[in-house]
């Protein structure tokens, strides 16, 4: 089944290019079933790229999927078109008093900040508490994690001596959760991050599903509360690292290459991407466990 975007979405060529199945309104409306629905919370500067890289694999999946873009309110973004905005885009003032079956929070290039310095931070509260009442499940990624890991669970970050940027080994903790259905038992995903989050300070009502000897923790589940939260970037596509390595650069950044990214360590070769497979399973088996255990009725999300 396609995923169901906006016509004009920048992304839905890129999709299609790529085979990804994307659905019009007028086909989706003569369809006698029921679409899941997710919501996508991008906080990321480029949102082009961001919303094509998670519509890239949430399309995937043989259900249909009706996906809508949030972003927040009272922030006004600098790096993207006011027009894609307003035509892509809701806020979320304008989807908080909807139930969704699935809502994804983004990162954000605020590491360097305190959550409570963040000029939005009092919204991401709000927004973070809804996804307990109005969400199925919910995947934090990168900053969206570790945001919601403090908020919930208290959960401490401390700054790295040296940025862990690049693609890295990860293995899996266990095998026993569906949502690492068909999961290597070692496996590269990139990372990006300065700040990491202290493994002691993390409950026992935790689940690790992945972890890494190299960068640690990678992917935590609350089963309490069907929310995953995603410490690093299975979204990325090969390039992302690299246009973060030139930005780096030209702002006068003195950021070393990602680690094994290019072939042989040639940055003048094209980055392989070699964690795709694992990043269309674990988005798969989101989206699988979401569809088996949801309601029917919309209406009942949040009301057991």
């Amino acid at each position: 089944m396609p995923i169901k975007i906006p016509n004009h979405l920048p992304a839905r060529q890129i999709l299609e290019e790529e085979g990804i199945m994307v659905m019009d309104e007028s086909r989706a409306t003569t369809q006698d079933i029921r679409p899941l629905q997710i919501g996508l919370l991008n906080l990321m500067p480029n949102k082009e790229r961001t919303e094509t890289q998670f519509a890239r694999l949430i399309g995937a999946t043989p259900l249909q999927v009706d996906l809508t873009l949030v972003r927040i309110s009272n922030h006004q973004s600098k790096n993207v078109a006011q027009d894609h905005l307003e035509a892509f885009y809701k806020t979320w003032d304008e989807v908080k008093d909807r139930k969704f079956d699935g809502f994804i929070v983004t990162g954000a290039p605020i590491a360097h900040l305190e959550f409570k310095d963040v000029g939005y931070w009092d919204e991401m509260v709000d927004i973070m508490n809804w996804t307990r009442t109005n969400v199925h499940t919910t995947m934090f990624v990168c900053w969206g994690a570790q945001a919601a890991l403090h908020h919930f669970h208290n959960v401490q970050r401390f700054r790295r001596p040296k940025k862990a940027f690049g693609v890295y080994r990860h293995q899996a903790a266990t095998h026993a959760s569906p949502y690492l259905l068909g999961f290597s038992d070692d496996f590269a995903i990139p990372v990006s991050r300065i700040n990491d989050i202290d493994h002691a300070s993390v409950p026992n009502n935790l689940e690790v599903l992945i972890n890494s000897k190299e960068v640690g923790l990678c992917l935590l589940n609350d089963p309490d509360h069907r929310q995953l939260f995603m410490l690093n970037h299975l979204e990325y596509d090969h390039k992302s690292l690299v246009e973060e390595y030139l930005r780096d650069k030209e702002a006068g950044l003195d950021t070393p290459p990602p680690v094994n990214t290019f072939p042989n360590d040639d940055i003048t070769q094209e980055p392989l991407n070699r964690w795709r497979s694992h990043a269309y399973l674990l988005f798969g088996n989101w989206i699988n466990q979401m569809y088996q255990t949801t309601e029917y009725d919309l209406n009942k999300i949040g009301t057991k």
